[in-house]
């Protein structure tokens, strides 16, 4: 099973290096969306062996956009994503393979909530966003999730299909909607969390909390009155 690690970065020069040192060496290639960084980042991360990519729109997904694009050339048969704060476990990756090499998920997000915290890893915000946003999920779709973890692995081809659109905050909760909405087969994996090396540029500011979770709810409303789509094996 071939597999590709997306790995979106904004000034993230002090961490890279230690998340591309953690993955274990049997994933085939690591791939470095530089996101409009003004730091070392891309020389840190391509000093540490990945492939780095640049990104000069800013945004979570516009970064992981990229690396898809990239990834079409490779034609992996899963992608992982995490991030480059190192605040993820990138030896933990296995945890997420195995439910796939196992032919048991398409899709499987690592899950901070039932996995080991670090105290103070994620902020009060992020918790509660985390359960409003899962609620409004299962309420909607019945989705089992307990996480918008960004540690998440998925069969390329699926991620393909699902047509991800959002270029910011809204990335990885319209990823689970689409996947439930699809009708892929979904898990989640308890995996750990530390604290980031250097500050969040989400919950780590009263403005980017604010419009991360505005962008969250009205992902969540925008799928919610959408049609449903055509789900896996009725065509």
């Amino acid at each position: 099973m071939q597999v590709l690690v997306i790995i979106p970065a904004f000034n993230e020069a002090r961490s890279i290096g230690h998340v591309i040192g953690d993955i274990p060496d049997a994933i085939d290639e690591v791939v470095v969306v530089n996101n409009a960084s003004t730091d070392e980042t891309e020389d840190n991360a391509r000093a540490a062996g990945a492939t780095v990519l640049r990104e000069e729109r800013r945004g979570y997904g516009s970064a992981c956009l990229c690396g898809i694009a990239y990834a079409e050339t490779r034609q992996p048969d899963v992608v992982v994503f995490l991030d480059g704060d190192y605040s993820d476990h990138p030896d933990e990756m296995d945890r997420l393979l195995d439910p796939i090499r196992r032919g048991e998920a398409d899709f499987v997000v690592g899950s901070r909530m039932t996995g080991e915290r670090e105290p103070g890893a994620m902020l009060p915000q992020a918790l509660v966003g985390n359960r409003i946003a899962c609620t409004l999920m299962r309420w909607f779709w019945g989705a089992r999730f307990t996480d918008l973890g960004p540690f998440r692995a998925i069969r390329f081809a699926d991620l393909l299909a699902l047509g991800m659109e959002d270029t910011t905050y809204g990335w990885t909760v319209e990823m689970q909607i689409k996947a439930v909405r699809a009708g892929l087969r979904c898990a989640e994996v308890p995996v750990s969390y530390r604290k980031r090396i250097g500050v969040s540029k989400i919950t780590g500011t009263l403005t980017g909390t604010a419009k991360a979770s505005a962008k969250i709810l009205w992902t969540i409303a925008r799928y919610a009155v959408a049609p449903a789509p055509v789900l896996r094996g009725e065509r």
